[in-house]
C-alpha cells in the first residue's frame, strides 16, 4: 500500500513550481484520486485575487493524471524513479464552472477514471473531475488524457 504522507507529488508529475497545481495527494487507487491545493497570491493563474478558470482546469488535469500515472510506478517507489512520464490533455469534453476560489483558499479535487486504453508505452483515458472548496462545488469536467512513458 502507498503511504501518501511520504509522497512528494512533484516526483510523479512533470510540472514544477510555479506551474504545479497540486500540493498533496489525499487518496489514490486505480480508479479514483483526490488532491488538495492551497491557492497562493503569487500563483501564475491568479487574477484579481481569484484562481482563474484555466487554473481550475489545469488542477483537474494534474489530479486526473495521478490515477493513470500511478500504474507506471511500483507501489514502493515513493521517489518516483520508476518511470519518466509526459502527459497531455487530448480533449476537454465538458466543463461546468460554478465559481472561482479566492487566494488563500484550499481546493479539494476528486477524479474518477471512466475508461482507459493501454499500450506498452502509453495510456489514453477518459476521466471525470469535481473541484470543491469546502461544501461549494467550483468546477466539474470530463477530459481525455494521453500519458506516455519516455523510458
Amino acid at each position: 500500500m502507498i503511504d501518501l504522507d511520504k509522497i512528494d507529488v512533484s516526483n510523479f508529475l512533470p510540472h514544477r513550481p510555479p506551474f504545479l497545481m497540486i500540493d498533496k495527494v489525499l487518496t489514490l487507487d486505480d480508479e479514483h484520486v483526490s488532491t488538495s491545493f492551497k491557492i497562493k497570491k503569487d500563483c501564475l493563474l491568479v487574477e484579481d485575487d481569484y484562481f482563474n478558470e484555466v487554473g481550475l482546469i489545469e488542477n483537474a488535469a494534474q489530479t486526473c493524471s495521478s490515477i493513470v500515472g500511478k500504474s507506471f510506478f511500483n507501489d514502493d517507489d515513493i521517489e518516483g524513479e520508476g518511470a519518466n512520464l509526459i502527459g497531455f490533455i487530448s480533449a476537454v469534453k465538458k466543463v461546468t464552472l460554478f465559481s472561482c476560489p479566492k487566494v488563500d483558499s484550499t481546493i479539494i479535487s476528486s477524479a474518477k477514471l471512466t475508461s482507459r486504453y493501454d499500450t506498452d508505452s502509453y495510456s489514453i483515458c477518459s476521466l471525470e473531475c469535481n473541484i470543491h472548496e469546502g461544501t461549494s462545488k467550483l468546477l466539474s469536467c470530463e477530459m481525455n488524457l494521453v500519458i506516455k512513458d519516455l523510458k
